[in-house]
């Protein structure tokens, strides 16, 4: 068996995740990559939407992240986030609360459609772990 993925995820304030993984899923602005122990090295741009760890123990952290970017270089892996947050941290009414206020101003905002994409982004995560 290869060895597990040593995985970060960081926001500005704090140290989201750390451990030990199979497999870390990701959205950059170049699509989804599934990133397993061996990756080839990369660097890629974070989209906004989720974070998805699969625990080298079999456990799954699902999290919601805005910007930033993705590392992977020599079995390790740093997501390196703008904003981060673990699913079951998430307010759902209060995402889902936002993204009404969001869609309400109109889709010709383009902070009102950034605002979309991100209570999007935590509502999906909460609902992964669901």
């Amino acid at each position: 068996m290869a060895e597990p993925l040593h995985v970060e995820l960081v926001a500005p304030d704090r140290t989201v995740w750390s451990g030990e993984a199979a497999t870390v899923i990701a959205r950059t602005t170049e699509g989804d990559i599934g990133v397993l122990p061996g990756h080839a090295p990369l660097l890629g741009l974070l989209a906004d939407g989720v974070v998805e760890i699969r625990a080298a123990g079999g456990e799954c952290w699902v999290a919601a992240v805005h910007g930033g970017f993705l590392s992977v270089a020599n079995d390790r892996v740093s997501v390196l986030a703008e904003y981060a947050q673990l699913a079951h941290e998430i307010d759902l009414e209060q995402a889902r609360h936002d993204l009404e206020r969001a869609r309400a101003a109109g889709e010709y905002d383009e902070d009102a459609l950034e605002r979309v994409r991100r209570a999007e982004a935590r509502i999906r995560a909460v609902e992964m772990t669901s």
